[in-house]
Formats: C-alpha cells, sequence, structure tokens
C-alpha cells in the first residue's frame, strides 16, 4: 500500500500523505488509523496508546490538515494552533516531525520551552505564527508577560497527558486549557487514562471519540526482556560489557546523580557516553543528544526525563541500571527500543536485595523476562544479549573545552582504541548508530544456571552459547570501570531525582 492510499483513505490531503512517503512512511500504524478519521472530521479525539506507536503523526496531521483548511490568518501574539508536551526534548522531536508537514502546507511554527533565553521565543510570537509547540511553565510565563494569548486557538493536542500528571504540571495544563476557546477542536494522547488525566477529559474534550491501540500494558512482540541477577559489584563492569558492543545503548538510572556518575564511569572504561537529566543546562542537553543521534557517543545514561519522548533511530539494547519505581515507567523506558516494527532488547540489572520489587514490578507490567544468574562481565548470556566484538575507546567520549569534566585518568577520545574480541562474523568495524545484528534469544522455559526464578519469568539456560563471532577475550582490569578509579561500583544509584 502507498502513502498516497492508505493515508489519502483516512482523509489526509495528498500533499501531507507525500510528505510522509519521502519519510519513508507508507502504512499508517494502528492508533493512526483509529484516530485519523474522527480527528479529521474535527471531533474530540482521546488517544491511548504506548509510547513509539506513531501517536505524533496521528496528532499532527489532522492539525495541520484542519489549519489549512480553515484558511484563517496568522496574528502577531495569537497562534492558531497549541501542542503541549512535558519536556523539552519531547517538544524538539516533535517540532522535527512537524516542520516538513508545516513546510508543504505554508504554515509556521514556534517552539516555546525553558532553559533558554526567551527573545527569539517573544520575537517569533510577535511576528505571527500558527502552530506553537509548548512546555507549559514557559507558556504560563510568556502569556503573563503579555506576549501571547489564546484566545485564537482552533485546535489543542495535549501530548502524554499521564507524564504531564506525573510530573505535576496538571494545574498549569488546565489553566491552559481554559484559555483557549471551548469551542475549540482538542486531541488529548496518553499512554494511561489515571486519575488526574480523567480530570483533563471530563474538564475541557467534548464527547470525545476514544480510540486504543498499542496501550502501555501491551508489550512489544519484538521486544525481548532479560534480567541479569548479579552482586552489586559486577554491576558496571556488566554494563561496560554490555555497552561496548555494536549498536545504540540506553541506560537508564533513578537519580540525576546516578546518572552523571554512572557516565563518568562508563567513559573512563572506554564506553563513549553522555548523561541525560534534570541538571544539565538545555545547550548541554542538546549537545548531548546530538552526539548520540550522530553516533560520536554509543551510550546515554539517563533519568526518567528520557523515558518519553525521546527518539533514536536504531537504540538496539536499553538496560535499567537502576530498576525503577513503578511498571509504567519501566514500560516507557523499555519503549525507547523496539520502535516502529523494529527489535529490540531489555536488560533489567537485579542485585539479591531487588528480587521482590523486580518480580513485583514485572509482573504489573505484564513482561515474562528470562532470568539469569550473572557471575561477572565475561559471561557468556552477556554476548547473546549484545553480540558483537567489544571496543573500548580510551577516555570514552571526549567532553567540550567550556565544560571540563573531572581527570578521567585516561586519554581524550580519539581513534586509540583497544580490542577484546574476534572481530564480528563477516569482519568489520562497527559503527557507532549500528544495530546489533543476530544473537541466539535463550530459551524460555529452561532454569538458569544458579538463578532464582519467579512465577511467570522464564530462565535462560545456563546464559546460553555465545555466538562464534562474539567470544571475548580476557580484559585487563583496568576495563572493568571499578578497579582504582575512587568510586564504587553503587555509586550510580545515589542522589536525588
Amino acid at each position: 500500500m502507498s502513502a498516497s492510499v492508505g493515508f489519502a483513505a483516512l482523509g489526509v490531503p495528498h500533499n501531507l500523505a507525500a510528505v510522509l512517503e519521502t519519510r519513508g512512511i507508507t502504512t499508517p500504524t494502528p492508533i493512526q488509523a483509529a484516530t485519523l478519521p474522527d480527528s479529521l472530521a474535527g471531533r474530540d479525539v482521546l488517544g491511548r496508546g504506548r509510547t513509539g506507536s506513531g501517536k505524533t503523526y496521528a496528532f499532527l496531521l489532522p492539525l495541520v490538515a484542519r489549519l489549512v483548511e480553515s484558511g484563517r490568518p496568522r496574528r502577531p501574539g495569537r497562534p492558531r494552533a497549541l501542542i503541549l508536551a512535558p519536556t523539552r526534548e519531547l517538544v524538539g522531536q516533535i517540532e522535527q516531525s512537524l516542520a516538513p508537514l508545516a513546510a508543504a502546507a505554508g504554515l509556521t511554527t514556534r517552539t516555546v520551552f525553558g532553559g533558554v533565553g526567551q527573545h527569539a521565543q517573544v520575537q517569533g510570537l510577535r511576528r505571527g505564527v500558527d502552530i506553537v509547540l509548548a512546555c507549559p511553565g514557559r507558556l504560563e510565563d510568556l502569556i503573563g508577560q503579555g506576549h501571547c494569548d489564546l484566545g485564537a486557538v482552533e485546535i489543542t493536542v495535549l501530548d502524554e497527558a499521564d507524564h504531564m500528571a506525573d510530573l505535576g504540571f496538571l494545574p498549569a495544563v488546565r489553566r491552559l486549557l481554559a484559555a483557549t476557546p471551548k469551542q475549540g477542536q482538542r486531541l488529548l494522547f496518553s499512554a494511561t487514562l489515571d486519575k488526574g488525566v480523567n480530570v483533563l477529559v471530563k474538564q475541557f474534550l467534548q464527547q470525545p471519540v476514544t480510540h486504543e491501540a498499542d496501550s502501555v500494558q501491551s508489550p512489544v512482540a519484538a521486544m525481548d526482556h532479560h534480567v541479569l541477577h548479579l552482586a552489586r559489584e559486577h554491576r558496571v563492569p556488566v554494563l561496560v560489557d554490555l555497552a561496548s558492543a555494536p549498536g545504540r545503548t540506553v541506560v537508564f538510572t533513578r537519580t540525576k546523580h546516578g546518572a552523571k556518575a554512572l557516565a563518568r564511569q562508563l567513559n573512563r572504561s572506554g564506553v563513549p557516553t553522555v548523561e541525560l537529566h534534570g541538571n544539565l543546562s538545555q545547550n548541554a542537553r542538546t549537545r548531548n543528544m546530538d552526539a548520540f543521534h550522530s553516533g560520536r557517543a554509543t551510550t546515554l545514561v539517563a533519568t526518567d526525563i528520557a523515558a518519553r519522548g525521546i527518539h533514536v533511530d536504531d537504540v538496539a539494547l536499553v538496560v535499567h541500571a537502576d530498576p525503577p519505581a513503578e511498571h509504567k515507567a519501566y514500560l516507557h523506558r523499555s519503549g525507547r527500543t523496539a520502535r516502529a516494527g523494529a527489535a529490540g532488547t531489555v536488560v533489567t540489572l537485579m542485585t539479591q536485595e531487588q528480587v521482590r520489587d523486580v518480580r513485583d514490578l514485572t509482573r504489573a507490567a505484564g513482561i515474562k523476562p528470562t532470568i539469569t544468574q550473572v557471575d561477572g562481565p565475561r559471561h557468556p548470556m552477556l554476548t547473546t544479549l549484545a553480540p558483537g566484538e567489544r571496543v573500548l575507546v580510551a577516555g570514552g567520549l571526549a567532553v567540550p573545552a567550556d565544560e571540563p569534566r573531572a581527570s578521567t585518568g585516561g586519554g581524550r577520545g580519539g581513534r586509540n582504541r583497544r580490542r577484546s574480541g574476534a572481530r564480528p562474523q563477516g569482519g568489520g568495524q562497527p559503527q557507532g548508530g549500528s544495530k546489533r545484528q543476530g544473537g541466539a534469544k535463550s530459551q524460555g522455559g529452561a532454569t538458569s544456571q544458579g538463578g532464582a526464578k519467579w512465577q511467570g519469568g522464564a530462565t535462560s539456560q545456563g546464559g546460553g552459547q555465545a555466538r562464534s563471532g562474539g567470544q571475548r577475550r580476557r580484559r585487563p582490569a583496568s576495563s572493568s570501570g571499578t578497579s582504582g578509579r575512587g568510586h564504587s561500583a553503587a555509586s550510580f544509584s545515589t542522589g536525588r531525582r
């Protein structure tokens, strides 16, 4: 099915369908197919779908199409459409998807969020803009200063409504929605319908049509879930082993301090790593994400700020270095891989004292993970989960001169690589952004060698046999990330959120 037939059959204008086709999008996802006919017809829509299910185009296509259809002129300080999202990163990514659609339709856009100066945002609003993409806090500030008025908004979109509730944004969201015309169309997308989201639905949506596809409670079929049961002192060495394989890896910690400490440890151990958390300036966040997108950094260490809305192609592996506090966070974190039909692997590191918590977490998430007892970084299961040659770069990723990090005990990131293991089958250097290929899956019903097994959780058979191309040689002790560095393996799980 071509894009012009598939999307046009749902009512999408042909010029917008053509834009999608140039981006390789030829078939509507379930959430798009379910919601587009109603949203294009002007109805209020409540869409439920997990992260990575295609919700962004589900609201961008009708928003652009209906603005073109209405044909109203843009006016200074009075946007015609509003998209609210919980984080700066998500606003930026929505803008990237919107830009070609808006250009094809002759519409203008403006992002509004904190962490950067407001001058450019104010000037953009003064010139007149069709679509504002905003985080609630900065938009409220600009409205309070008289730079923006929502009285001309024709369409309002609220993306990741449940995450808005989790972050405490609902009072601001209610005030912003109340400032838009009651007769305007409203599209609300959320992975779950918690109490706070239900309040928004009842107060602001008029006879909404509800559609659900790929709910947050429905794990991705192409996503393999594993739990590695290990000693606390083995966590960093195991992370170094996994993250030094080919492909992109996203590692989650619970705290900002923990993300910073772990990123430093991985860089010291030779894994080019960047961090993403709330203590970074917007410029640092943008620079770090650019490094991860480009492949200069192969690993991103993040707090839950990155669990929603961060999209990077070909993330092969997600690791929960700190298991999250609740199952929704587990599913949203895990959604950084296996996006848009691709396969992916999710690994949770579990110490003995975390067994009960992880068991309850996976049960609530509807996940039946494979459990393996791992005794260190050279366990064969690690090669199965992350196949390929382990490549370590001296010093990890070089930090810009204007933001020096603490001494790493190694040289600047460059071409001086040390290798541990034979080349993967087929030869050639793995590229920073390449997908991991292959890797035998564990047998779901076998019992792990010396590993605990909880009800409903499949386990691996002794870690499985490593692929012939991924067998590792013994590494120097300095690559473990813990030897002689003055940081304990547990240091990344402490600090403030």
